[in-house]
């Protein structure tokens, strides 16, 4: 297949690249970076058009966030991702179209089902709503880009669409790149779970998630989890980290005094869990570790023993 990727400079776009390629695929990466294969900011149409113009695709898959680097405090630091997930989407459609694209993968996560408490139930795509209205204007926000990703998606004549529903990622060039930093800084304080856990996936399984959604013919039409079978509080989740790469533990601290940072206060005060039956069953995927202790672990392992074997091994 020759593959049209917004969103391939991005920690998920980087590996989605790798594991199109190791199949046999052949992918253009979309966006304003040098890095790209084709240049256009994914919000201007016309450029959008006129990058892909005389080139033809099989599928195109929207990754493309502006969430790295972020900190994720506030509501705001979310509205570029927005944007990129109405506007972008819209574009990218167009650009399916102009360019023979049948099969469209959009990128979506955990908070689609809703910011908040739903249960120690697992969500399946079945029995909750994705991207329910919600009476906070800033979260309605959030929740209505992820709810407007899908539809235009699933709503585009001759599209072949299929949406990715990921837990919060972790792994190598995630966890390594962010968490970890800040834990050693001492800048990541966390809030008593009190029995709340989220959904997680290890980026490599989400790439390869991405994968199969682009291959596997009966996944058109349909939106998958995408995450591991262990769901785990975002307290515990960092602590993980921190015993698992020898970092000092993170401060606990009351999660009221969170709520100059709405964003985060929010996020840490959400219980949303994912089951991942439908990925097992239909695509073929499943997590490589039950849960992110596990594979945090196994990247720690993997880092120390990289590092001891020196930049000749690596």
């Amino acid at each position: 297949m020759r593959v049209l990727l917004a969103g391939a400079s991005g920690v998920l776009g980087r590996k989605i690249v790798r594991e199109l390629t190791a199949a046999g695929h052949e992918v253009a990466g979309l966006g304003r970076g040098a890095e790209n294969t084709l240049r256009a900011d994914l919000l201007d149409r016309e450029a959008v058009l006129r990058a892909v113009d005389g080139h033809g695709f099989d599928g195109v898959v929207h990754a493309a966030t502006a969430l790295q680097g972020k900190s994720l405090m506030r509501h705001q630091d979310m509205e570029p991702t927005n944007l990129l997930r109405t506007e972008g989407t819209a574009n990218l459609l167009a650009a399916a179209r102009e360019t023979g694209a049948r099969r469209f993968v959009a990128e979506s996560m955990v908070f689609g089902y809703g910011y908040g408490d739903h249960g120690d139930a697992k969500l399946t795509e079945a029995d909750a709503r994705f991207g329910p209205r919600d009476a906070n204007p800033w979260l309605e926000r959030h929740v209505g880009a992820m709810r407007t990703k899908e539809e235009l998606a699933f709503g585009a004549d001759g599209i072949e669409a299929v949406s990715l529903r990921f837990g919060l990622f972790y792994g190598a060039g995630a966890t390594d790149t962010t968490v970890l930093p800040m834990l050693r800084r001492r800048a990541l304080p966390v809030v008593p779970d009190k029995g709340r856990a989220l959904a997680w996936v290890d980026v490599d399984d989400a790439a390869r998630a991405v994968l199969l959604a682009l291959t596997v013919s009966g996944a058109a039409g349909q939106a998958y989890n995408i995450a591991d079978d262990a769901p785990l509080g975002f307290g515990s989740h960092v602590r993980a980290v921190a015993q698992a790469f020898g970092a000092p533990a993170p401060l606990t601290v009351p999660l009221w005094l969170l709520k100059p940072a709405p964003l985060a206060h929010t996020i840490m005060s959400s219980n949303l869990r994912l089951a991942n039956d439908k990925a097992r069953r239909e695509l073929g995927w499943a997590p490589t570790h039950a849960g992110c202790a596990t594979g945090l672990q196994a990247l720690a392992d993997h880092l120390a023993l990289a590092e001891a074997a020196g930049p000749l091994a690596a």
